[in-house]
C-alpha cells in the first residue's frame, strides 16, 4: 500500500507577498489615519484632500516597492514584480493603495464625527448649565430686594414683628447660599422657602392668612429643582390683591412621577404679570432647560382672577 504525501497547493513566493502586503496595507493604514486625516481637515480645502490622497499613495507604492522589489531581495532574492513597467506599476498600486485609504479615512471620519457629537454634547452642557446660574442669579436679587423692601417698611414703622422678619430674611438667605445652589433640593425644602416670604408679606401688611392652602403631596422629599415654584408665589404677592377674606389660594399636589402646583389671586386694580414679566419669563426659561417637554406652565386671567399653574413630570 503506497502512501504519499497529501497535495499542498501552497505557493511560497505568493504566501510571501501577501504577508507583505499586509505589512504595506498597515503602514499605510495608520500614515494615514495619523499623518494625513487630521491635516486635511483641521482647515479642510478640496485641494489639501487631492494633496492627501496622492501622497498617501505614493507612500503607498514606495514602502511596497522598497519592502518587495528590496528588501526581499537583498533577504530572500525574490521580488514581487521581476520586470516592473513604470506605468503598470504605479496603476497597479492605486488599485491595492485604495483599500487601506478607503478603510483609514472612513474609520477616521466617523470617530471623528462622534468625538464632535460628543464634544457638542459637553459644550452644549456647560452652556446650559451658565444659563442657568445666570438665571438663578437674576432671581436671587429680584425675590430679596422685594423682601428687603418689606422689612423697611416694617422697620420704618417700627413694628415690634421687625425683629421677626429679620429672622426670617436670615433663614431665606440661608437657603439662597447653600441649598439653592444644589441642582435638586427636597419638594419640602423649596415649600418652607416659600412659606417663609408668606410670613413676611403677613407681618408687612399686619394680615394674617392671607394665603390658603391645600396640599395633596404624597412625599415631600421629592426632589426638584430649586426656584421652581416660587415665581407664582412671588407673582401673586407683588401684583395680586389678597387679604384675609380674600386669601390667595395655593393648590400642590403630587404622587410618583408628577407634581401639580396652581396659585389663584384676585386682580383687584394691579397688573398681573403676563410670560414677559422677569419672575414668569424667567421660570419659563429656566423649565425649558431643566424640564424641556417634562412641564407644563399655564397663565389664565379670569374675571377678576389670575391662575398660574405648573405640572412637571418628576420621573
Amino acid at each position: 500500500m503506497l502512501v504519499g504525501k497529501p497535495l499542498s497547493f501552497e505557493i511560497p513566493e505568493l504566501d510571501l507577498f501577501f504577508k507583505t502586503y499586509a505589512v504595506v496595507f498597515v503602514l499605510t493604514f495608520y500614515f494615514n489615519y495619523i499623518m494625513v486625516m487630521p491635516r486635511i481637515f483641521k482647515d479642510f480645502k478640496w485641494i489639501k484632500l487631492l494633496a492627501g490622497i496622492i501622497i498617501t499613495y505614493l507612500f503607498f507604492t514606495l514602502t511596497r516597492f522598497v519592502i518587495e522589489q528590496i528588501l526581499t531581495d537583498w533577504w530572500l532574492g525574490q521580488v514581487n514584480y521581476t520586470s516592473p513597467v513604470l506605468g503598470s506599476y504605479l496603476l497597479d498600486n492605486l488599485a491595492y493603495s485604495s483599500k487601506p485609504i478607503i478603510f483609514s479615512s472612513f474609520l477616521w471620519l466617523i470617530i471623528h464625527v462622534i468625538r464632535l457629537l460628543e464634544y457638542n454634547k459637553v459644550i452644549l452642557e456647560e452652556q446650559k448649565n451658565t444659563e442657568i446660574k445666570f438665571l438663578k442669579a437674576q432671581i436671587n436679587p429680584h425675590f430679596i430686594f422685594n423682601t428687603l423692601n418689606n422689612i423697611y417698611s416694617m422697620v420704618h414703622f417700627q413694628s415690634p414683628e421687625s425683629l421677626s422678619a429679620i429672622e426670617k430674611l436670615s433663614s431665606i438667605m440661608r437657603f439662597t447660599t447653600y441649598e439653592a445652589q444644589k441642582e435638586h433640593i427636597a419638594l419640602s425644602e423649596e415649600l418652607d422657602y416659600i412659606k417663609a416670604y408668606i410670613e413676611l408679606e403677613e407681618l408687612r401688611h399686619y394680615e394674617n392668612n392671607i394665603v390658603k392652602w391645600q396640599s395633596g403631596i404624597k412625599d415631600e422629599k421629592q426632589r426638584i429643582a430649586p426656584y421652581i415654584l416660587s415665581p407664582l408665589i412671588e407673582n401673586a404677592l407683588k401684583h395680586g390683591a389678597y387679604s384675609e377674606k380674600d386669601p390667595i389660594e395655593i393648590n400642590i399636589n403630587s404622587d410618583d412621577k408628577n407634581l401639580n402646583f396652581e396659585v389663584i389671586n384676585s386682580i383687584g386694580n394691579k397688573k398681573t404679570d403676563k410670560l414677559g414679566g422677569i419672575g414668569l419669563d424667567n421660570l419659563k426659561n429656566r423649565l425649558d432647560m431643566l424640564y424641556h417637554g417634562k412641564y407644563k406652565l399655564e397663565t389664565i386671567r379670569l374675571e377678576n382672577k389670575f391662575k398660574a399653574s405648573i405640572q412637571i413630570q418628576l420621573s
